[in-house]
């Protein structure tokens, strides 16, 4: 009898966007057309041809950028689906910050038009967030976790995103993101990256943006995830409406444990992981991670139709 495989969905997040992401999906089948006029519909406005045609400086806002890549991966889900492509059951679901989102809807917590909304609405409130305390976030090459809390402290910036060992995400104003660099460089950091967003993620200057979320969300009627969401912030499953509640406002503050959170799942047996979306940067992590999983990507048409889990 052969083994069976424990599998992982994960969603990418913000950044992963492209111009023309989607196209192919929306002509080849009719599930992704479909999700791309839900989210017309949802948004009033088209957010299509925003993903197809640009311009690619006002698909990377984060208002517009957030709704456009949860619309584009949960379009290769479905195609997945329509092509009837064994995709392996997922035992859980992640997405990396906003990839989250696309989570709420590949485990059934909302409907695609109310997840695609709220994705907007994030964005929006972050950047608005942003205008109100600005800020910024720099990606750390080189340096470990310990290094850099040390460094943050001393600067005021935060750990924003635990990507990968020697991948780092930092947040917070300009001066502190400056000082912190500086510091990096200094303690051996390869690399500093600054990041083109539109705020400080993931610290506590985005909380104007909870307490807009927090409404929003009340009035939503979310349903327990099946499967389980691994959060971004505990690196642990999510099972009930109320914790995925939580989480969603969590996480707009603190930090995205996804080295954490891809761990859990190894060691709760995740042997293969299906990476749906625009993209590979969460592959690329998930490949420092640990060496020894197989990962797989499905972020257009020709990926749906030559997937293939062997």
């Amino acid at each position: 009898m052969a083994e069976l495989v424990k599998a992982a969905y994960v969603f990418p997040g913000q950044g992963s966007q492209g111009v023309g992401m989607g196209h192919d999906l929306y002509q080849d089948f009719e599930s992704a057309k479909t999700v791309f006029g839900q989210a017309d519909e949802a948004l009033g406005f088209a957010l299509s041809r925003l993903c197809f045609d640009g311009p690619e400086d006002e698909l990377r806002q984060t208002i517009n950028a957030q709704p456009a890549i949860v619309t584009a991966s949960f379009a290769c889900l479905e195609a997945c689906r329509e092509a009837g492509i064994d995709l392996l059951p997922p035992s859980f679901v992640a997405g990396h910050s906003l990839g989250e989102y696309t989570a709420l809807a590949a485990a059934g917590v909302l409907v695609f038009a109310d997840t695609v909304s709220l994705a907007r609405e994030r964005g929006r409130l972050m950047h608005e967030a942003g205008q109100i305390n600005p800020g910024g976030m720099a990606a750390i090459i080189g340096l470990e976790e310990g290094p850099l809390s040390e460094l943050c402290a001393e600067t005021g910036a935060q750990v924003a995103n635990l990507n990968c060992p020697g991948q780092i995400v930092i947040s917070g104003t300009e001066e502190n993101i400056n000082k912190a660099v500086e510091l990096a460089k200094d303690k051996g950091a390869h690399r500093a990256i600054p990041l083109q967003v539109s705020g400080a993620f993931h610290t506590p200057m985005m909380q104007p943006a909870v307490d807009g979320m927090a409404k929003i969300i009340a009035k939503l009627e979310l349903k327990d995830p099946t499967p389980p969401i691994i959060g971004n912030t505990t690196a642990q499953p999510l099972t009930t409406a109320p914790a995925v509640k939580e989480e969603l406002l969590y996480q707009l503050c603190n930090c995205v444990q996804w080295q954490r959170s891809v761990e859990y799942m190894i060691n709760d047996g995740v042997s293969t992981f299906i990476e749906i979306g625009p993209g590979k940067v969460l592959a690329g992590l998930i490949k420092r991670i640990d060496r020894n999983v197989k990962i797989l990507n499905i972020g257009d048409a020709e990926s749906v139709r030559n997937f293939s889990v062997d």
